[in-house]
């Protein structure tokens, strides 16, 4: 079983920045991509952005667009999400996981808390 561990969370002022890792073990693992979530209380888990594991293509959300990059590292079956320009509405809990089409691959992580705050 693939257990997802997400870091890097915390809290940040209007404008900062910040680099969130999410850390893959077990196996089998061989996503198609590996997307980002973000959930706020009460919301459903939306979609941030997804890398394909395979290459280095991206896609994102419409409103995840221009601040946010998902990069990863193969070797370290680890996958980053950086945040620029943080906004408050940013504030959420962010998840990784596994994606094949709208499938999700993996049990969820705990997630990594965001927020945005002066």
């Amino acid at each position: 079983q693939v257990h997802l561990v997400e870091s890097g969370g915390g809290l940040v002022q209007p404008g900062g920045s910040l680099r969130l890792t999410c850390s893959a073990s077990g196996r089998p693992f061989d996503p198609s991509f590996m997307a980002w979530f973000r959930q706020t209380p009460g919301l459903e888990r939306d979609l941030v952005g997804a890398i394909s594991w395979n290459t280095d293509s991206t896609y994102f959300a419409e409103d995840a667009k221009g601040r946010f990059t998902i990069s990863k590292d193969r070797a370290k079956n680890t996958v980053y999400l950086d945040i620029v320009d943080l906004k408050p509405e940013d504030t959420a809990v962010y998840y990784c996981n596994g994606r094949i089409g709208a499938t999700i691959l993996y049990p969820w992580g705990q997630g990594t808390r965001v927020t945005v705050s002066s």
